[in-house]
């Protein structure tokens, strides 16, 4: 490993092979490093906090620091991070709280940009992508492969679905169902991520069938129960709208519409 010599890494840290830390940067005790991270100068590394391999943290991050819940009282609750993330500039995660799972997480390969915040009981998927000052509130659940673009603010307890995105300053404060674009203050949806899904291996026949479902959910002028129920149908045969039909099965704090 290479730590620089004026970083502080507590006795009790775990620090894998070929780690590297940079100039001024602290590490906690209950801190966990996997093998081949690299952390930049001046980051703060703490509370119990897991850290997976190969992830990217650059300087000025905030990892692993208390929740700002005025109700957390000091329990030890953790945060997870997985593999192969990139965690810009400015970047802060938070602890998870004993209201909620206990526990913050971000899965593997995600591209976490500068100044974006991840507060506690987030639960984040792999493979997305957060654009500069993206803002989770607690306790939001973010699906893989979703983009939220710069200055995306999220309400608590928001749901965001697989394969969505966001365009640069929305205001989200209900659940945004997998594969739809959404923008605006409030949120207002605009269609689905067609060419997110052909990048991902889509095949056209899948993409036209959730097209269907969104004009289905957004167009047809049906009732929200009566298009979920045709949905539901529908993903009986089609397996890409399986996952907009369990979503939907979830209330949660009501979709986008």
């Amino acid at each position: 490993m290479s730590i620089h010599p004026t970083a502080i890494v507590h006795p009790g840290a775990r620090i894998g092979a070929d780690v590297e830390i940079g100039a001024y940067t602290l590490v906690g005790e209950h801190v966990e490093i996997g093998d081949d991270t690299s952390v930049g100068p001046h980051a703060v590394l703490t509370g119990h906090t897991r850290i997976g391999r190969a992830n990217r943290i650059f300087q000025f991050a905030s990892i692993g620091e208390m929740p700002q819940d005025k109700k957390y009282d000091g329990e030890p609750t953790r945060l997870e991070i997985g593999d192969r993330n990139t965690i810009r500039e400015f970047c802060t995660l938070n602890c998870g709280t004993a209201q909620d799972v206990g526990v913050t997480r971000l899965g593997n390969d995600n591209w976490i940009m500068a100044y974006v915040h991840l507060a506690h009981d987030c639960q984040v998927g792999s493979n997305t992508i957060f654009a500069n000052n993206a803002q989770l509130a607690g306790h939001v659940q973010v699906g893989d492969w979703a983009i939220l673009g710069g200055f995306t603010v999220v309400h608590q307890f928001v749901r965001i679905g697989a394969h969505s995105m966001t365009a640069m300053g929305t205001i989200l404060l209900q659940d945004l169902p997998p594969y739809v674009t959404a923008s605006g203050n409030t949120a207002e949806p605009h269609g689905i991520n067609s060419e997110g899904l052909k990048r991902r291996g889509f095949s056209a026949d899948g993409i036209a069938a959730i097209k269907r479902a969104y004009k289905t959910l957004y167009k047809s002028g049906m009732k929200l129960d009566e298009a979920k129920a045709v949905i539901a149908a529908e993903a009986t045969r089609v397996p890409e709208l399986g996952l907009l039909n369990e979503f939907l099965t979830d209330p949660g704090r009501g979709i986008i519409r």
